[in-house]
This record gives structure tokens, C-alpha cells and sequence, in this order.
């Protein structure tokens, strides 16, 4: 038999599911509780009964889209291979929201970050990058690097969205972009690297 519980956790998926569609559809004007309700099915008054309002439901749907991609980050980091090859990825997974979901990724960055769980889960990705970005320039390094390194996926994001990064003008794709990023990183970090090494005591 399934428990209420179970019951009220299954049509909460199924909202937030509806929710995601309609975000992608049309935005977040588009999200509203009545319209979510009728997507997933269930009664007029359901919505509320799990979603105080619009903004609590676009907050959750902000805080599963930054912890699919802490997630995604956490498990690049674990794959074998060279760091900066791993980097790359971990960038490109951040400009890849915007392009196949670009209202989900304005959404996460209009967000006000002092909304608690959003918060937290942007700094689980955070925490997960800058371990990525540490394993290639070092520890010490790895707050200005990726700080450098998430304005410059943003930036790339943001005039691929807008048109104005179109490959056809600039001979330049955003991918590349980001591989020669990381590739000036790499070689930064291996000067730093050798720096260190040669002023150690012998």
C-alpha cells in the first residue's frame, strides 16, 4: 500500500517536473502554480499545499540545478586523465546549462544568493570546481583562477545566448575559447609550479 508520505513526495516530483518543463517552454513567467498543476495533473489547490508560492518553486528548481552540477563536477573530478583536460570539462558543463536550457541558467544566476539552500548548494559546486581548478594551479592559487575561470564561462554564456559571440564574426567557437583559457592556465600553473620547486630549499 503507499503511504501518504509516499503519495505527497510523488506529486511533489511531479510538480517540480512540470515546473522545469514549462521554465524551459516559456521562462518563469510561464511558471505559475496553477499552470504547474495542470501540467503535473493533479488538483488546483496541490500546488500550494507543497509550494508556498512561484518563488519558493523556482527556488527549488535553482537549488536541483546546481546540485546536478556539483554533481556532475564531483564525478568529473574522479575520472582519470590529465587536470586540465578534467578542467575543461568541468567549464564547458557550465556553459553546456546555457545553451541546452538557457532559462534554467538565467534562472540560477538571478537567484539572490542569500537564499539559504540555494546558497549552500551553489557553494557545494563551488567547493567541487575549485578542488578541479587546485588539482591544476595549486591550492593557493585556485580562488583567483577560479574566480577568472567562472566570470569567463559566464561571459562566454551570456554573448553565445545574446548572439554576440557568433563563430562566423570572431572565427572562434566558444568551446575553443575555454580550451585555450584552460590552456594558458595549465601553462601558468606549471611556471608557478617549477617557481616553487626552484626556490626550495635544497
Amino acid at each position: 500500500m503507499v503511504t501518504r508520505a509516499e503519495t505527497a513526495a510523488a506529486t511533489r516530483r511531479a510538480l517540480v517536473r512540470a515546473a522545469s518543463e514549462l521554465l524551459d517552454e516559456g521562462g518563469t513567467d510561464a511558471v505559475t502554480l496553477r499552470a504547474v498543476g495542470a501540467r503535473a495533473g493533479v488538483s488546483r489547490g496541490a500546488p500550494y499545499g507543497h509550494f508556498e508560492n512561484k518563488e519558493r518553486l523556482l527556488a527549488r528548481l535553482t537549488v536541483d540545478a546546481w546540485n546536478s552540477l556539483a554533481d556532475e563536477v564531483e564525478r568529473l573530478r574522479a575520472v582519470p586523465g590529465r587536470p586540465g583536460s578534467r578542467l575543461e570539462r568541468a567549464v564547458l558543463a557550465l556553459v553546456g546549462i546555457s545553451r541546452r536550457r538557457p532559462h534554467l541558467y538565467a534562472l540560477m544566476f538571478s537567484t539572490p544568493a542569500d537564499t539559504p539552500e540555494a546558497a549552500a548548494a551553489a557553494r557545494r559546486l563551488e567547493r567541487a570546481f575549485l578542488a578541479i581548478v587546485a588539482d591544476v594551479v595549486g591550492e593557493a592559487d585556485s580562488l583567483r583562477y577560479g574566480a577568472l575561470l567562472m566570470s569567463s564561462a559566464h561571459g562566454i554564456a551570456g554573448l553565445e545566448r545574446t548572439g554576440h559571440l557568433a563563430e562566423e564574426k570572431w572565427r572562434i567557437s566558444g568551446d575553443q575559447l575555454v580550451s585555450m583559457l584552460i590552456d594558458g592556465i595549465v601553462r601558468s600553473g606549471a611556471r608557478n609550479t617549477g617557481s616553487a620547486r626552484g626556490m626550495a630549499p635544497g
